[in-house]
């Protein structure tokens, strides 16, 4: 019996058998918090990581609805970044809104949740900077439709020919060289949604008690309280502004389809999301449709990742 104590003692369990044992007491122990988390674990999967899936199987495929997908290879790709020349004018105008409207949204939304919080009727002036990204964009589209009219009545045209800066109409909404600019700046309009919130949110958790402390310590005006106390508190609340200014600025649709049309005279504000109704939905070609989501799930992933990096605490 001591033998078989002293071979047992000099041959422990392997890593295999060691960690599977580990997991089993692990499950034991939390199991009730996993029962809570399976409803979330369940519909994450089902809503998010099976369609990633099924998207990601299906660009390889030609698959038109009507018959079995087909299996074709890096066809999709190879036809979307070589042959499809209208892919490459949505790729272009994304990439120039996304470039624009992402870090000035993101940082608008930073710097007016700074002012506002500073103000005395602080949630009467958030809920007037929050308004326009919960508002229906048809009801925004009649209204920036009758601002950028293209005939004398508009309210910009009517403004710069009754200053004499224009004597004739320009139209806005249907010439290819304002296009992209006026849904740029309707866009950053209405930016101003969950990351305002959020950035509002994490400045009222900042502790006052220590701006005192960094008073006492030198800090002498605001803009260093936000450099040295505020923007280091808030890096979780930073990163997921960042996150969702990048969706939003990759993920521009409605509003440019609702005031330039589908397509856009000489595709000029077409979008990858726009690309991607195209076909996904108008020509029901979703093996190529899949291709599109893929390339645009990879640029936006890649960004959030780097957000991710850039925003991380050091201490996590």
């Amino acid at each position: 019996m001591a033998g078989q104590t002293a071979v047992a003692a000099s041959h422990p369990p392997a890593y295999g058998t060691r960690k599977r044992t580990g997991l089993v007491a692990h499950l034991k122990t939390h199991k009730i918090k996993y029962l809570m988390l399976a409803p979330f674990i369940l519909l994450f999967f089902v809503f998010y990581i099976v369609p990633v899936a099924s998207s990601i199987v299906l660009s390889f495929t030609y698959y038109n609805m009507l018959q079995p997908p087909r299996w074709i290879g890096l066809a999709n790709y190879r036809l979307l970044f070589l042959e499809d020349d209208i892919f490459l004018i949505a790729l272009k105008n994304t990439l120039a809104f996304a470039v624009v409207t992402g870090p000035l949204s993101y940082f608008l939304s930073f710097f007016f949740a700074w002012i506002i919080n500073s103000l005395r009727f602080s949630n009467l002036f958030a809920l007037a900077f929050y308004a326009p990204s919960i508002t229906s964009t048809v009801a925004l589209t009649v209204v920036w439709t009758y601002i950028f009219s293209g005939d004398r009545y508009g309210l910009i045209n009517k403004f710069l020919i009754d200053f004499g800066l224009i004597d004739r109409p320009i139209l806005w909404l249907s010439n290819p060289d304002y296009m992209l600019y006026v849904v740029m700046f309707v866009s950053l309009w209405m930016s101003m949604g969950a990351g305002f919130l959020v950035f509002l949110a994490g400045l009222r958790n900042v502790p006052s008690d220590l701006y005192e402390a960094g008073a006492i310590d030198g800090i002498k005006n605001k803009f260093q309280q936000m450099w040295m106390i505020t923007l280091p508190l808030m890096k979780p609340q930073l990163l997921f502004g960042a996150v969702m200014s990048i969706v939003a600025s990759f993920a521009v649709f409605d509003i440019a389809v609702a005031l330039t049309g589908m397509p856009s005279a000489n595709y000029a504000a077409h979008t990858i999301v726009s690309h991607l109704y195209d076909y996904a939905f108008i020509r029901f070609e979703l093996g190529y449709a899949s291709a599109i989501s893929v390339v645009l799930f990879l640029l936006t992933f890649t960004l959030g990742r780097i957000s991710m990096r850039m925003f991380s605490s050091s201490d996590e």
